[in-house]
């Protein structure tokens, strides 16, 4: 039996509906925003933050503008990454008289790769409710977009700025089987490449999604040994903000370990230790830092 227009319910009824449902007082209610396309937030968002008391937001000015795109005007609260813990106190002491508290960051989740964390642990350690309305998340409509095979992913957020600490975190995700999941500046998008290319090798398939759900949202598989070339062959391609995924890692069998120990000794013979580790890793796709200590092993049994 299919269904008619007429047996959908109209958006008045559905807001009516909202209103009929139970609002707790004394709660923090953490409201995720749309990341890029307006029509993206839920009826129950736009319900919750317009009988809250006050919204805690990561930007005022932003949040101001979202609230006038669908009608509303609401007193807000700076709560951003440099004053999370002073302002929940204050908002801890509205809840406990009965206010109702909306808390939001510029795009997406909060307190998810965002400010939020710290404000959300105060109000529970507070012994008051906190409740989460669902909604908008940059990862999780990348991965949904992607084609990747995993029923596991692994959320990175954003690598470190400095180039030997992000080799470190890069190295201790090599072996990990989930999809890798990033977020990028597009100022740095290039240099990201580069490190993930050297740290997992070419053959992994990397996806982009960049500018999710805005006018020029773009997606692009490959090789990560092609990503470099495909960034480079398109100068917007380094402006907008990226989720960068990275295929996990396959299975490995001894068939694998004899394969990458046999370049390693090859490699060996013409090259000095720390290169030949580094060439080998990037040939076979196994850990810089294991195929290192082997071969200090090799050369000391040698």
């Amino acid at each position: 039996m299919t269904s008619s227009a007429s047996d959908i319910p109209t958006l008045a009824s559905l807001r009516q509906e909202l209103a009929q449902q139970t609002y707790p007082l004394s709660t923090l209610y953490v409201v995720a925003t749309p990341i890029g396309n307006v029509g993206d937030i839920t009826l129950r968002a736009i319900n919750v933050l317009a009988i809250a008391d006050v919204v805690a937001c990561e930007d005022t000015r932003n949040t101001a503008q979202l609230l006038t795109r669908y009608g509303l005007s609401k007193e807000l609260i700076a709560a951003h990454e440099h004053n999370e813990r002073e302002v929940a106190d204050k908002l801890i002491a509205r809840l406990h008289d009965g206010q109702r508290i909306a808390l939001v960051s510029d795009a997406g989740t909060p307190a998810v790769s965002d400010p939020g964390a710290r404000i959300v642990d105060a109000v529970r350690a507070a012994g008051l409710r906190v409740m989460p309305l669902p909604g908008p998340s940059a990862a999780v409509s990348a991965l949904s977009a992607s084609g990747l095979l995993n029923d596991r992913f692994y959320f990175v957020g954003f690598l470190p700025s400095k180039s030997k600490q992000r080799e470190s975190v890069l190295d201790g995700l090599h072996a990990v089987p989930a999809t890798l999941i990033f977020y990028e500046a597009p100022h740095r998008i290039a240099e990201t490449v580069d490190a993930l290319a050297a740290a997992f090798g070419p053959e992994r398939q990397v996806v982009f999604a960049r500018e999710l759900t805005k006018l020029f949202e773009e997606m692009h598989r490959c090789p990560l040994g092609e990503a470099a070339a495909w960034l480079a062959a398109d100068a917007h391609r380094e402006r907008g903000e990226y989720v960068v995924l990275v295929e996990g890692a396959r299975p490995t069998d001894d068939s694998d370990d004899a394969n990458a120990e046999r370049v390693l000794g090859i490699l060996l013979d013409e090259l000095p230790l720390k290169q030949a580790a580094a060439l080998a890793a990037r040939l076979t796709g196994k850990k810089k830092n294991a195929l290192y200590e082997r071969a200090l092993q090799l050369k000391g049994n040698s």
